[in-house]
């Protein structure tokens, strides 16, 4: 009875059961009648399609949260972005994003779960490639498309990048609560607007995949992101996506891009990774948020923070004043000096990549790879004991498992 008081006081009541609404302006079981008469008028012609989109229209509490098949020759002014990506106008005011999924034609069932899981890019629907016989996910269009495009054109304090920092890895915590591990992090994949959110869920595979070992296939990935233990063949692991959204974090701290100028993109640069080199920290990072860079992008898999660490120590940055004055004088500079940085001139440099920089997914394949280690300048900067203990004073009880649903 309290549950139906208070979706009566959130939502209002039903015009046609008269029973509390389930989200605004919805109602579940009237919704769920509607979608299931009108099962007979649509297929996909694959039937784990048309299962798992009716799954969602007959379970959908709110109106963001079921899909549609959609016919391809719906779509008119479909323009090309990139590989795999196109933007359509859904209506006379939206835009929308179609992500095509190369090879889908026999799409599993494991792989459409991956849409559903929670601070990924909104899908609308599905559709098919009449031509190629791939499928097509309907996505929210994000008018900064990617990452870097978002930093490079918002002048951002430090402030106001924490908060960002929070959302991915709110986003990374709940593929990791899925028990899935991303496998393609990186700023190409994370998607900004009024909401930050990750996308590109290809690559998703289950946390305890049986396989040990990709040395035989290759790696598929963004070299600069890429864990040295992932280019020496290794499974991918929750903690291979930690050490990458290390990277992404520094990329966005330092508004430049990981190994960008003077070194290609090779089989040198994976020995040099796994030898220690990682990406130059810009001078004026508080020493707080360096030191959590350093802890991501450790050598040691053991030794990163989880995504539930990650999430929790940026939250408390987002939402707490640091508890020393030093901490405060640290991030007035950064702003500062971050500003001076933004010349067209230095922004140019930062962003300046090699010819053979390659900051797109690919498929790489390195041998005889060394033993990952940190750096001896990496040693020197392990974190410090106020950062351990911010680590340590992490309250991981069931009051933060409820901040967490908050944010969602």
């Amino acid at each position: 009875m309290e549950d139906l008081e208070k979706r009566k006081q959130a939502y209002g009541i039903c015009g046609e059961c008269n029973e509390p609404g389930t989200g605004s302006k919805w109602c579940q079981p009237c919704n769920a009648k509607r979608f299931k008469d009108n099962f007979k008028n649509w297929t996909s012609g694959n039937k784990d399609i048309d299962e798992f989109i009716q799954q969602s229209q007959l379970n959908a509490v709110h109106c963001l949260k079921y899909l549609e098949w959609i016919p391809f020759e719906n779509f008119k002014d479909i323009t090309y972005i990139t590989r795999g990506g196109f933007e359509w106008n859904r209506g006379a005011n939206t835009k929308v994003a179609l992500k095509s999924l190369d090879n889908s034609s026999c799409i599993s069932t494991e792989f459409l779960n991956e849409i559903y899981l929670y601070n990924v890019i909104q899908c609308y629907g599905i559709t098919q490639d009449p031509n190629t016989k791939d499928y097509i996910m309907v996505l929210e269009y994000y008018g900064y498309g990617n990452f870097r495009n978002y930093y490079l054109n918002n002048e951002l304090d430090y402030y106001s990048k924490i908060y960002k920092l929070q959302e991915i890895a709110i986003g990374l915590l709940d593929i990791h609560n899925a028990g899935k591990v991303h496998k393609d992090f990186h700023s190409g994949n994370i998607l900004s607007g009024a909401f930050t959110l990750i996308s590109d869920l290809g690559m998703c595979q289950p946390a305890n995949n049986e396989k040990q070992s990709v040395k035989q296939e290759g790696i598929y990935g963004v070299l600069p992101y890429m864990a040295p233990e992932v280019l020496r063949g290794y499974q991918y692991t929750k903690a291979s996506d930690i050490y990458s959204f290390g990277i992404m974090m520094n990329e966005y701290i330092s508004e430049e891009t990981p190994y960008n100028t003077n070194i290609p993109h090779n089989h040198a640069l994976s020995i040099k990774i796994c030898k220690g080199l990682r990406p130059n920290i810009f001078k004026y990072t508080p020493k707080l948020l360096a030191d959590l860079i350093t802890k991501c992008w450790d050598a040691k898999a053991e030794n990163r923070p989880t995504a539930k660490e990650l999430y929790q120590i940026l939250y408390k940055w987002d939402n707490e004043e640091y508890d020393d004055s030093d901490t405060e004088s640290q991030v007035d500079e950064y702003d500062d000096k971050i500003k001076l940085n933004r010349t067209s001139e230095k922004r140019s440099s930062n962003i300046q990549t090699h010819p053979q920089a390659i900051y797109t997914s690919r498929l790489l394949n390195f041998k005889n790879l060394p033993e990952p280690v940190n750096s001896d300048a990496t040693k020197t900067t392990l974190c410090s004991e106020c950062f351990d203990c911010q680590l340590d004073e992490l309250d991981l009880n069931e009051s933060d498992q409820e901040e967490e649903n908050d944010f969602l």
